[in-house]
């Protein structure tokens, strides 16, 4: 019965269809009675007057206007009932295996759909824990993608086939996905041995495989995007092959994104090469577009900052009316971040992009445990209000960290502040 009547929830535009469905019916019948000069219609009127006379002893207005009801109650019943197994059929034809839940779909996607249009803008395992979280809360979702990436299954089939690297915009597909969880771990696992696939992931092969077969990598992952049932969009910041080079302070210059971190060096601005890169038109679409902008979680120079430098980014960022908002890394990086404060964080975005490319910074409030920091050899970052308010940027502090990995935020806790402040801060959502 509850699933019955989640068929006449508001938003499910259902309701419009059943109430259509019903004058279809009531002109079917009303013709019929036509059709046969009244003759049934009387008869079945005169059995349930005799009834009623019979069983209550005289004619009672009111007990035959309950009977009516009734009727029409169960009519209607019939009819939902009726709509939702056509409606099932079909889908069992459609999507095999999933008819049991088909209601709770459809009323997902609905709630979905009206949500806030949130872009995230970054690259590696950060950018990824948060779409887990936020596509529980909105469909509309784009992720615009750095594609510097140089090392690892990503580098090799970069150099190999002359592509843009897949392994940041496969993780953020696998975390929009809505497929099974089998689909998901076959995307994200990696060969062993020592043939020539070692080390490749499937997921990156599948995508490079989808773009030789479509001839360029924005459609390869839209079709990518069907297959595993994505919420919202991945959308690589360019299409071009770039290098992501770094000069530090000492004014030595280190090529190459995975070669960055390495150098154990403090790190003045990152450049791409080539300097002028054009961006994708629905990465700056996106952006132009959206409620909300959120840059990060991830790697401050090597995983939001290669997509800033991409021609037209900044600019459109700066511009764009929505909200932005830059989610801190909980702990400092080795050998990018050491010793960064959130506000060094956020005033190495802003002299890369301009003043106006930040609304807030949200950082993590919870303690993290010693013991953790000295595993990893890294420490918390630390918040400092006022250097950050004298960037012009406000700060939003939560606990933001996961409970069973004390250093990477938790996706649910993530969506959670990153919605408070969409609602309570966007003008489109205040008002």
């Amino acid at each position: 019965m509850v699933h019955l009547i989640k068929w006449l929830y508001p938003g499910m535009k259902m309701k419009r269809w059943l109430l259509l469905f019903a004058i279809g019916v009531l002109l079917v019948s009303f013709g019929a009675a036509l059709a046969l000069n009244y003759e049934y219609l009387g008869r079945a009127e005169e059995a349930i007057f005799q009834f009623v006379y019979t069983h209550v002893g005289s004619y009672q207005y009111g007990l035959t206007i309950t009977i009516g009801i009734f009727i029409i109650i169960i009519g209607a019943l019939l009819m939902l009932y009726a709509t939702r197994s056509i409606i099932r059929s079909i889908i069992a034809v459609l999507i095999p295996d999933r008819t049991e839940r088909i209601v709770d779909m459809i009323f997902q996607e609905r709630k979905l759909g009206k949500g806030p249009v949130v872009t995230v803008i970054g690259g590696g395992h950060g950018l990824s824990v948060l779409l887990r979280g936020i596509k529980s809360a909105t469909s509309n979702i784009s992720a615009v993608v750095t594609v510097a990436d140089d090392g690892g299954s990503s580098g090799r089939l970069r150099e190999e086939l002359g592509i843009i690297p897949p392994g940041d915009l496969r993780n953020c597909l696998v975390a929009l996905a809505d497929t099974e969880p089998l689909m998901e771990k076959l995307f994200q696992y990696r060969f062993k041995g020592e043939t020539t696939l070692a080390g490749h992931s499937f997921g990156n092969l599948f995508i490079a495989a989808m773009n030789e077969v479509t001839g360029d990598m924005e459609t390869a992952l839209k079709e990518s995007s069907k297959v595993l049932a994505v919420k919202g969009r991945v959308i690589p910041a360019s299409k071009e092959y770039v290098r992501l080079d770094a000069i530090m302070t000492d004014g030595t210059v280190v090529e190459g994104e995975s070669q960055i971190p390495e150098a154990h060096k403090k790190i003045r601005r990152v450049e791409l090469f080539p300097k002028k890169v054009s961006a994708v038109p629905a990465a700056l679409e996106a952006i132009e577009n959206a409620d909300a902008i959120i840059l990060g979680p991830g790697s401050l120079y090597t995983s939001i900052m290669p997509n800033l430098l991409v021609e037209g980014v900044a600019k459109a960022l700066k511009n764009s009316k929505a909200i932005k908002i830059y989610i801190c890394n909980v702990m400092t990086q080795p050998g990018e971040t050491d010793n960064y404060s959130a506000s060094e964080h956020a005033k190495a975005i802003l002299e890369h992009t301009g003043r106006g490319a930040i609304d807030y910074v949200l950082v993590n409030s919870a303690p993290v445990p010693e013991k953790f920091c000295e595993e990893i050899g890294a420490t918390p970052v630390e918040v400092d209000e006022d250097k950050i308010n004298a960037l012009g940027c406000g700060l939003i502090k939560a606990d933001l960290i996961s409970d069973t990995d004390a250093g990477r935020h938790d996706p649910d806790k993530l969506c959670k502040a990153v919605l408070k402040i969409i609602y309570d801060m966007s003008p489109k959502f205040k008002g």
